[in-house]
């Protein structure tokens, strides 16, 4: 099965989803990183690594989607830790991340019933009027069903209404597995249940000419075969993509973090680093028709972060200064932008800022005075650069 994957793999061509299963259970770590590798170089025939200098705001933590994987949400404004700020207030946090440097505010919030879709609209037409370097990339796939479901819009009229406003990214929040079996485990209520609507959102937004990404959570309820079917659900939309204009531009998958969470008691133990870098290199393997994969610094750790970049990863993610929804699971991590360079010279690439859609901003030096974190064999193995 290994040798038939690699002829594929060399030849540019698809594996299966009985060989990613494959990849993802049976065959040795190491052996996934030249064939990840050769994907990577496939498509980003540069030694540099992106990143983006960005944060990750929220408007409201009031939400009724019960999602259990959730210690972010409030069930009820009534709760006294629960909020939702103005479209003013927000843009004052906006203001004080733009004067940081930040190119890219990562906006999301829970499912809040109280917010009629002018709301979301005015939240882009203000971030673009007042602040026309920060591009605004809002709104996860069950949010805008919210706004469908608050409004009587269609997924098509709401977009459309978005993007008259200047929106022309989406983030791929939500998606959790893409398994209709794992996600009415871990989200009880509609519109976060359902496959199909994550689907129906980024096809209509690849239609209008938006570039979206793909996620996936995985480490909680789900199976292999799960984690197979997501990635197969990811690669078929990126398909019906190819005549548009729009499309995804990265997939970013990161671990469940169990602490304050209801499914905490369901999954003794979180993934970790080893299944993290299997993931990156399994999903640069399989999802041939993406041109980035994320490995991010942030929810993983910074180490395996910089390992999955000689494991089919080409980007870092981003800079992420403010950040509340892991943080309310217990996980407390920040960085800053020359710690970002750092550790990815470091790990033996360039370093390069880019903007959402993944146009160079700047290109800096890497850093040579630094130990590497891979050396020796091991090095020589997952490199595998043409």
């Amino acid at each position: 099965m290994l040798e038939a994957i690699r002829e594929k793999v060399e030849a540019g061509e698809r594996v299966s989803a009985e060989e990613g299963l494959f990849l993802l259970r049976e065959a040795d770590l190491l052996d996934l990183a030249p064939l990840a590798q050769r994907w990577r170089w496939r498509h980003n025939p540069e030694t540099e690594i992106t990143f983006v200098v960005d944060t990750n705001l929220n408007y409201t933590n009031v939400c009724d989607a019960y999602c259990g994987f959730c210690a972010f949400y409030r069930p009820s404004a009534d709760d006294p830790s629960a909020y939702t700020y103005s479209v003013d207030q927000m843009m004052e946090k906006i203001g004080a991340a733009a004067q940081r440097g930040v190119t890219t505010v990562l906006m999301q919030g829970g499912l809040n019933d109280a917010l009629p879709f002018d709301y979301y609209v005015e939240m882009v037409r203000e971030t673009r009027r007042r602040f026309p370097d920060v591009t605004p990339h809002y709104y996860s796939a069950p949010e805008i069903m919210k706004m469908t479901q608050v409004s009587g819009k269609s997924i098509a009229e709401a977009i459309s209404a978005l993007k008259s406003a200047g929106q022309r990214t989406l983030p791929g929040g939500g998606s959790e597995v893409l398994s209709n079996r794992v996600k009415a485990q871990v989200s009880r209520l509609w519109p976060k249940a359902a496959v199909d609507d994550w689907t129906n959102v980024h096809l209509e937004a690849h239609r209008q000419g938006w570039k979206t990404t793909a996620t996936m959570m995985y480490g909680h309820l789900e199976r292999d075969e799960d984690i197979i079917e997501s990635l197969g659900h990811i690669r078929d939309v990126q398909d019906a993509a190819a005549d548009e204009r729009g499309g995804f531009t990265a997939f970013i998958p990161w671990s469940f973090k169990r602490e304050n969470t209801a499914l905490a008691s369901n999954v003794p133990e979180e993934a970790g680093p080893n299944r993290y870098v299997r993931i990156i290199a399994l999903s640069r393997i399989f999802l041939d028709n993406i041109p980035h994969i994320q490995a991010s610094w942030f929810s993983d750790g910074r180490r395996p972060g910089q390992i999955a970049l000689h494991f089919g990863a080409d980007d870092f993610g981003g800079t992420l200064f403010d950040e509340n929804v892991m943080l309310e699971a217990g996980f407390y991590n920040r960085t800053t932008v020359e710690e970002v360079k750092a550790l990815i010279s470091e790990a033996g690439f360039t370093p390069a800022q880019r903007t959402t859609e993944y146009e160079i901003i700047k290109r800096f030096e890497r850093e040579s005075n630094l130990n590497p974190v891979v050396t020796g064999p091991v090095a020589a193995v997952m490199d595998a650069a043409p």
